[in-house]
């Protein structure tokens, strides 16, 4: 799992240490030395902690003007055990949601387990974009099938080609709007 970086071909498009209006702004990162792990193995030293023990993210880019964040996510998401989702809405969504951020999409190829608990947090977020979306890009089949017995697909839109998209060959402006074509065709 130390191999596995978050996606570096944006850096020269976005980077969240950079941004003063990141979560993650004034963020320093080593190459050499690991310290955060999930299952006992470590992983990159590239990769956010937002306070969870498990999951861990990079936000890879936003888009102020467009009202978009592209995140990628690595580990377990654990919301029974360790209440993942409040730790993402608290420590990263809502300072995105005020800055009027409202279409995030999460890439999790890297996300190998999800434990449900309830929804509330969900809910809270899907209200809160508003005219927004949340869409999860190529989340393995079984992590999928674990949010959809908690109900999350109601609020996270996932499936179809969301489930099989090539984002690195995009530049993210592209990517974004891939998606939202894909989710404007749903909603009609």
């Amino acid at each position: 799992m130390q191999d596995l970086e978050p996606y570096y071909n944006w850096r020269t498009y976005y980077i969240a240490s950079e941004d003063d209006r990141s979560p993650f702004f004034g963020a320093v990162y080593s190459e050499f030395e690991y310290t955060n792990t999930v299952y006992n193995y470590f992983i990159h030293p590239q990769w956010d902690e937002f306070g969870s023990s498990t999951l861990y993210l990079k936000i890879l880019f936003v888009d102020y003007d467009k009202q978009f964040a592209i995140l990628e996510l690595i580990g377990e998401w654990n919301d029974a055990l360790y209440n993942d989702i409040m730790f993402l809405k608290r420590e990263v969504i809502e300072p995105m949601l005020q800055e009027e951020i409202c279409k995030f999409i999460l890439i999790g190829e890297n996300v190998l387990n999800f434990h449900g608990s309830d929804d509330c947090y969900y809910e809270e977020w899907f209200q809160e974009v508003d005219i927004g979306w949340i869409a999860s890009i190529n989340f393995r089949p079984h992590v999928l099938l674990e949010m959809s017995r908690f109900n999350l697909d109601y609020y996270i839109a996932s499936g179809g080609e969301l489930d099989d998209l090539n984002w690195r060959t995009f530049q993210p402006s592209d990517f974004f709007q891939k998606v939202d074509e894909i989710l404007s065709r749903r909603l009609n």
